[in-house]
């Protein structure tokens, strides 16, 4: 644990110190080492725990999230280069100094195997991502945004912090490893149902459940591009992972826990589809979708079978890449014509041919076609909750028609279609957006040879 999280915590001063003209070379190699490295956490074992210390661990249900999030930090450090060229010094070098201290914080978070510890780096990753929207987000709305995402946050989370307390009155410890052993919980009365529905609405806000998901298109909306990659690839995972993390504990749910947030949860997803198709902002719709997405994680991890845990995995960490490349596609369009309206961005294919295919390519995974991950989680999601009850399968037959119909359309929109006259003239794309495209997209598609890494 210690290789990884010590050199991501050097990385900080080395943002401080590196001169200005190595600056951005030297901190995304740096982390691109860390992220290779952190490769090695993806070994199977037979063991429960990997590399264990008194209070990190490291799971088969950790193992690909952790993957992840070291992975995604060169990714963002890269993406953000562009935005970031005419401030000064300083602030860039505060810039990238709070992308990696968010880091440590996610990587605690993903690999804690004690309550407290987990809540308190699942609450501390708030503060980074607070600082990035509120202070380089693109406009004035930005405040309202910061205060959305706090206050949702802090309000669903204190429930969490009374009943880890109350846990541990109750048992004695807060391990995770302790906690499987010792089973006080009867889910039928009333404080063990209160006390469920408390563990799980903090994760639910940040998982976002529909009804419950009103900050996320606020903040990615005014959040700068490494803002919105880090909310939508590992923020949201901590919501899914932490329900996975607690279902564990809490047994087998009660159905009074069970149907509302199941409801709710397929519900959303058909909801936020159709909300995308007539969505007229491009960051807000891919927001939107990320909601739908995760909505049939949160459904998948509240029946508890071995398939529909290995199936939110898999989702996760598919939509996880996915949707940040998708917010990338719609930074680089930003960078270019600065808007975000559909309608002021169309036919750009003419223009940047090379693009054209990342936008294919992206939208496809997002729709969940053959050769990608994303169907893998999808069809075995799909599969528990028909087998769990039969009704589901209509919610969700339709939330996947109405995906492919929002991914097709923002396709179209944004790449074909006759030029608008004010884009005559726009810059060409760089390698650096090549790049982020081809790193964002081939560990999707190479995880489809051997996805049993991250089921």
């Amino acid at each position: 644990m210690l290789k990884i999280i010590i050199p991501t915590i050097m990385l900080i001063p080395t943002a401080m110190l590196t001169p200005p003209k190595i600056l951005w070379t030297t901190t995304t190699t740096h982390s691109i080492l860390i992220a290779t490295l952190s490769l090695q956490w993806l070994t199977r074992t037979y063991y429960p725990h990997k590399n264990l210390s008194p209070w990190t661990g490291i799971d088969q249900t950790s193992a690909p999230l952790l993957a992840l999030s070291c992975w995604l930090l060169p990714l963002m450090i890269l993406a953000s280069q562009n935005h970031l060229q005419q401030e000064p010094l300083s602030r860039k070098r505060m810039f990238i100094m709070t992308m990696i201290a968010v880091q440590p914080f996610i990587i605690l978070a993903f690999s804690a195997t004690e309550l407290t510890m987990f809540y308190i780096s699942f609450e501390a990753t708030l503060i980074p991502t607070l600082i990035l929207i509120t202070r380089w987000g693109n406009q004035p709305e930005r405040l309202s945004a910061g205060i959305y995402l706090m206050f949702y946050t802090l309000i669903s989370s204190l429930p969490l912090l009374i009943t880890i307390l109350h846990l541990h009155t109750q048992t004695g410890t807060l391990h995770l490893t302790m906690l499987t052993l010792t089973h006080t919980h009867n889910p039928s009365q009333w404080p063990n149902l209160f006390s469920t529905i408390a563990l799980l609405m903090a994760f639910m806000v940040k998982a976002p459940l529909y009804g419950l998901h009103l900050w996320l298109p606020k903040a990615h909306v005014e959040a700068p591009i490494a803002g919105s990659m880090l909310l939508a690839a590992l923020l949201l995972k901590l919501g899914g992972y932490g329900i996975m993390r607690t279902t564990i504990l809490t047994g087998p749910l009660s159905t009074m826990a069970h149907y509302p947030f199941l409801t709710l949860a397929l519900w959303g997803a058909l909801m936020t589809s159709s909300i995308c198709l007539r969505q007229t902002d491009l960051k807000a719709l891919i927001a939107y979708s990320s909601v739908s997405h995760m909505g049939l994680v949160v459904a998948a991890t509240t029946i508890q079978t071995h398939w529909s845990f290995s199936g939110a995995m898999i989702l996760m960490i598919s939509h996880g890449l996915t949707s940040s490349m998708l917010f990338c596609l719609a930074n680089t369009n930003y960078e270019r014509t600065h808007s975000r309206i559909l309608m002021l961005t169309r036919g750009l294919q003419p223009i940047l041919p090379l693009m054209g295919i990342w936008w294919l390519l992206a939208n496809l995974t997002n729709m969940a076609l053959p050769p990608t991950t994303n169907l893998m989680a999808e069809l075995t999601i799909m599969t528990t909750l028909f087998n769990w009850s039969y009704p589901t399968l209509a919610l969700t037959g339709m939330a996947t028609l109405l995906t492919a119909a929002y991914t097709l359309s923002m396709l179209l929109m944004t790449q074909r279609g006759i030029l608008p006259t004010h884009l005559a003239s726009i810059q060409n794309s760089h390698t650096r957006e090549h790049l982020l495209m081809t790193l964002h997209i081939t560990p999707l598609l190479l995880l489809i040879l051997k996805p049993e890494l991250i089921s």
